[in-house]
């Protein structure tokens, strides 16, 4: 028995507004049975087969967390071309109205 019918074919190309002519419409439904039929086989070997994003193992490889000194607010602003009140300056790049 068929899985798509070629009526069934036919609703889908209303629904997507596609004008298929009678030979398409032959020509779809079988090869939309066919891909069916192919689905159905998958299906019935892959049931018992967990669903995986990844046949191997994965772990996630991290390093422990160290706090470690950072730099101070004068020394991170040592080699800025400007620098006005602890913070950067940069040159302005949008007009004052935006």
């Amino acid at each position: 028995m068929s899985a798509i019918s070629r009526d069934e074919v036919a609703h889908l190309a209303r629904l997507s507004r596609l004008a298929l002519t009678d030979e398409e419409l032959d020509l779809y439904a079988g090869q939309l049975d066919s891909i069916l039929s192919h689905v159905q086989v998958i299906t019935e070997v892959a049931a018992d087969v967990p669903a995986t994003a990844s046949p191997n193992p994965t772990a996630n490889v991290t390093r422990p967390d160290v706090v470690v000194p950072g730099l101070s607010p004068d020394e991170a602003l040592s080699g800025a071309p400007a620098v006005d009140e602890q913070r950067f300056m940069v040159p302005q790049i949008l007009g004052e109205g935006e």
